[in-house]
């Protein structure tokens, strides 16, 4: 996500190393620079004369203080601008107090409409709302079924219609009625798009707004549309009335330029993102985090969220004493594996970490690999094995009776067991206050294996050529 504009970014502020201040004459190139860069990520023209225009205005003349260079401060008033430009501050969901909060759900044929149903579904639950899914795209061949299997695979209840030709504003009041008598909190209705915006498309909504009387109105984008989609959220706006977009498939789009585009032409903000397949992967939008995403600073914000949410505090605290006395074991080593699957992609949580955005998608898939090739490892391994990684020092036939069971060499289990080892003297030695030199650090990565186990394949030898270079040993 924002891979390419990142790099531009970078680019246009290594053009102002050496100087003593933003002028005029110095910053025109890199201007320039970032201008190409937000074009080229498919950002609305208008949106960037704007933005290009502010940043000059501000950031020209701007003095440099001891230990900030005029690349850092042009960072900074480019930064400011991109917060600026999607809406400064976080939109959240509108609530009703009263009765039921309606949430309608708008947008074209293939945006992502009915996953994205599903996902905010889920994400009011875990705010510890009762919620219940309405499948009111009555066009598309197994919609329905689609907000159903969503719907179970999560525990949300769908409301469907009842009648064969039910017309999607009669199922809408229907859904409202079963909803206050249920005692709902949360309905969200998802309706049928179009392969474009027509008439009769933009009538049905109007009739299930007037039927509903939601709180909201979110128009599904897909971003992979760039500029596109700040163009179809005013026209949806002119023509029904929203309150805010979801922008889909971001993690699919290196440009960008649907994030930087909608709030500016459309006036509304945009109050989620959808950055994966996964139902949970629906995110609020922080236009400050997805500045700073943009300018490759990461975001560590939702990082520790996406860890809170998974993590229990009695197993933090558990496995904070394990690392503080080092008797950490191979299960342990597994149920981290197993967390870090559970908020994403290993790619896309390295990314949120500030300076990780050169890392080489290469390497993020090498890593992954590994990570793979460790956890087999351990699954051959017993019990005792698991829980005492010290057997294994002593008995070379366990090592290769893993080694087997896996499908790797010995060689290779000695790798990973000679990291883990080293891992475990170096937390030792930290927990006892000492500092160990920097190859006291198996790998240099923190995780068994990671630092040399990169390319290798079951059961098959290699050339002892110089080794290559693995994600953990950057």
């Amino acid at each position: 996500m924002f891979d390419e504009l990142s790099s531009r970014f970078e680019d246009a502020v290594k053009s102002l190393r050496g100087e003593a201040k933003i002028s005029e004459n110095n910053i025109n190139d890199a201007l320039n620079q970032v201008k190409r860069a937000l074009l080229d990520a498919d950002v609305s023209l208008s949106v960037v004369k704007e933005f290009i225009s502010d940043v000059k205005d501000k950031a020209v003349g701007e003095e440099v203080v001891r230990g900030v260079n005029p690349g850092q401060k042009f960072i900074e008033v480019v930064n400011k601008e991109l917060i600026n430009i999607m809406g400064n501050e976080n939109s959240p969901l509108n609530e009703n107090e009263n009765s039921p909060t309606v949430i309608l759900m708008a947008g074209l044929q293939g945006a992502g409409k009915t996953t994205a149903t599903g996902k905010l579904g889920l994400y009011l639950k875990e705010k510890d709302k009762k919620v219940l899914l309405v499948a009111a795209d009555i066009y598309r061949p197994a919609a329905v079924e689609q907000l159903k299997t969503l719907g179970s695979q999560y525990e949300l209840e769908v409301f469907s219609a009842k009648e064969k030709n039910s017309k999607p504003e009669e199922i809408a009041k229907e859904a409202l009625n079963f909803a206050r008598e249920n005692n709902f909190n949360s309905i969200i209705i998802d309706t049928a798009g179009r392969l474009q915006i027509d008439d009769s498309m933009m009538s049905e909504m109007v009739r299930i707004k007037e039927v509903s009387n939601p709180d909201e109105v979110l128009l599904v984008v897909d971003s992979m549309i760039g500029q596109e989609a700040a163009d179809l959220t005013k026209s949806f706006h002119e023509k029904v009335g929203i309150s805010g977009a979801i922008l889909t498939k971001l993690d699919g789009d290196s440009r960008g330029g649907a994030a930087l585009s909608i709030r500016k032409i459309s006036g509304k903000p945009i109050k989620f993102i959808g950055v994966g397949e996964k139902i949970e992967a629906l995110q609020p939008f922080h236009p400050e985090r997805m500045a700073s995403r943009i300018l490759g600073m990461g975001d560590v914000l939702t990082l520790v969220e996406k860890a809170q949410k998974e993590v229990e505090l009695a197993d933090a605290e558990s496995m904070q004493k394990k690392l503080q006395e080092a008797t950490f074991d191979f299960n342990d080593f597994v149920k981290q594996m197993r967390l870090i699957k559970r908020m994403g992609s290993l790619g896309g949580l390295i990314k949120l970490i500030p300076g990780m955005n050169k890392i080489d998608d290469g390497m993020i898939k090498d890593g992954e690999d590994q990570l793979k090739r460790i956890e087999s490892m351990i699954s051959s391994m017993t019990l005792e094995e698991k829980q005492k990684p010290e057997v294994l020092a002593a008995q070379p036939s366990r090592r290769q009776r893993i080694a087997q069971g896996s499908g790797y060499e010995a060689k290779d289990v000695d790798k990973v067991l000679a990291d883990f080892q080293r891992m475990r003297g170096f937390m030792k030695q930290m927990s006892n206050g000492g500092m160990p030199g920097m190859g006291g650090m198996p790998g240099m990565g923190g995780m068994p294996g990671m630092g040399g186990m990169s390319g290798n394949k079951p059961l098959k030898k290699q050339k002892n050529n110089k080794k290559k270079k693995g994600f953990a040993d950057l």
